[in-house]
């Protein structure tokens, strides 16, 4: 049931209509079920960097250090300032984003500007402030004209992101869109298919549930009501990793 306060956030969102629908998509089961194998797998798997830049007992600091001297790819060339990542270094939910794009970029944080201000209200609709959770990228660089990331690329970041993530050691990961879903989980399988199941990381085994991204959100409104049918599954399933 929505609460009077959810429905204040829901309002924020923009979606006009808070009751799931009978034809919407069951809720009820957010069990892992082996939906990792229908997706449909990459032809030519995507190249992934080995840790082998960044040492296994490399903490906070020295991580954050790293990624500011990297120097890996072209992307140091034209960015103005590395994105790190943001939030509570404890948090059961990391988000995982594509790439930072030019606000990013400016002020050296994940989802700022308009999407920001749009996952700041998702969040708050499951009774989540922007703290309680942790906000990554794929590339901790913008690419130019905020362009998809390349493969290559994603692979020399993702020693990143991975020390993020054992060092964070969240219950649930949330790929935020169609290029960080297919990423995490290495396959092409669109992101429609990809929502309202749990995938497994296929390094760490946590589980993975895939949602939209705000800025696709704010370009595309009429999807608001599937993005809410994504965060109450995130909410159940975080609900049950409690349990």
């Amino acid at each position: 049931m929505v609460t009077a306060k959810q429905q204040a956030y829901l309002t924020a969102m923009g979606v006009d209509v808070y009751v799931r629908r009978d034809r919407s998509p069951p809720l009820s089961s957010p069990t892992i079920t082996g939906e990792n194998a229908l997706m449909k797998p990459l032809p030519v798997t995507l190249p992934v960097a080995d840790n082998g830049n960044v040492p296994a007992d490399v903490e906070w600091e020295g991580l954050i250090q790293q990624v500011q001297q990297c120097t890996l790819c072209d992307l140091h060339t034209t960015r103005t300032q590395t994105v790190f990542g943001v939030g509570k270094r404890t948090a059961s939910l990391m988000f995982i984003g594509e790439a930072p794009g030019a606000e990013e970029d400016r002020q050296g944080e994940p989802f700022v500007g308009n999407a920001g201000q749009l996952l700041n209200e998702m969040l708050r609709a499951i009774r989540l402030q922007r703290a309680d959770v942790y906000i990554a990228n794929i590339l901790k660089c913008r690419p130019p004209g905020n362009r998809d990331p390349k493969p290559e690329e994603a692979a020399l970041c993702a020693p990143y992101l991975q020390r993020q993530i054992e060092l964070i050691q969240p219950k649930l990961l949330i790929a935020v869109g169609r290029i960080a879903a297919q990423r995490l989980l290495q396959t092409d399988t669109a992101l429609a298919r990809l929502r309202l199941k749990q995938h497994l990381h296929p390094v760490f085994n946590i589980p993975v549930i895939v949602t939209y991204h705000p800025a696709y959100l704010l370009r595309t409104p009429q999807d608001k009501r599937k993005a809410w049918e994504d965060l109450l599954f995130i909410e159940k399933c975080l609900q049950q990793t409690s349990n």
